[in-house]
């Protein structure tokens, strides 16, 4: 039961403060800008600034309400309780006024904003749930008609951005752009940075002694696989193993220790599913 608790009190706490870093960027520099962002968010501001008697956390949490009893049908419970806790907080978060950046140059205000939003962002998605919004819009879409993810938050923030050039200057659109693509790299740096996992695979005649060391020393499972020389024809055997980016340099060392000639593949993963090393999305 304490256990629990614990867990629920750190992911709350994860929610606070990315919506806490999330609401600083969006009162402290979009607003005072007139920048726009990204998401259900980003469609608050563009409502705020047509109706300024409308906080933007209040559009927030309205424009979120309709999504949420749609999600319930689509996204796992936990996923969907946590996230509702992270939008409501969000959008009180908003309502706090927040010291204006005294930042003049317009880039460096945009780049300010992505990066405190993108921290923020990222902090929130290390939670088992999200800020709500967008999030919640592309999981329903992904489970109910198979969009991708990125397809869904890309779609949506280029219609913002296309309605937004009715209503601002060209600059004002594309500041908003250089904030939403700061803000992306650095939710991936703080989401996948170093959880990114990488498939290696490794040729080499010392493949037994290499792939028991994988198994005994680093707790990774391996799968063997037969292959060919191409231009000898001699049979091989294909070692091919997940791990951690932090493990890389120490699996390398490894495979060099064993074989110094050994041929080593390293390779990127979108996502891997499985106990232990698995990374797939907590919805």
């Amino acid at each position: 039961m304490q256990h629990r608790l614990s867990k629920i009190a750190w992911n709350l706490l994860l929610i606070i403060v990315g919506s806490v870093l999330c609401a600083v960027a969006i009162n402290g520099i979009l607003i005072p800008n007139q920048f726009l962002a990204g998401g259900i968010s980003g469609l608050s501001l563009f409502v705020y600034y047509l109706f300024p008697f409308m906080p933007v956390g209040v559009t927030n949490f309205l424009l979120n309400i309709p999504l949420f009893v749609v999600g319930w049908l689509f996204v796992g419970r936990r996923f969907f309780f946590y996230s509702l806790a992270g939008m409501a907080i969000f959008s009180a978060v908003l309502l706090i006024r927040m010291p204006v950046f005294p930042i003049h140059d317009p880039l460096l205000k945009s780049l300010t904003a992505g990066i405190i939003s993108g921290i923020g962002s990222g902090v929130i998605l290390k939670s088992l749930g999200s800020g709500g919004g967008l999030d919640i819009l592309s999981v329903i879409l992904l489970k109910r008609f198979s969009i991708r993810i990125g397809t869904t938050v890309m779609g949506f923030n280029c219609a913002l951005m296309v309605a937004a050039l009715f209503r601002f200057n060209l600059d004002i659109v594309l500041y908003t752009l250089i904030y939403l693509f700061v803000t992306t790299q650095l939710i991936n740096l703080v989401v996948t940075g170093l959880n990114q996992r990488k498939a290696v695979m490794v040729v080499s005649p010392q493949w037994q002694e290499i792939a028991s060391e994988i198994m005994e020393t680093m707790q990774r499972g391996v799968t063997i696989v037969n292959g060919e020389g191409g231009y000898t024809g001699h049979p091989l055997r294909i070692i091919y193993s997940v791990i951690t980016f932090q493990e890389l340099s120490r699996f390398k060392e490894m495979v060099r220790q064993h074989d110094p000639q050994a041929f080593l593949v390293v390779t990127e993963t979108l996502e891997v599913m499985g106990k232990g090393i698995g990374n797939q999305p907590h919805w």
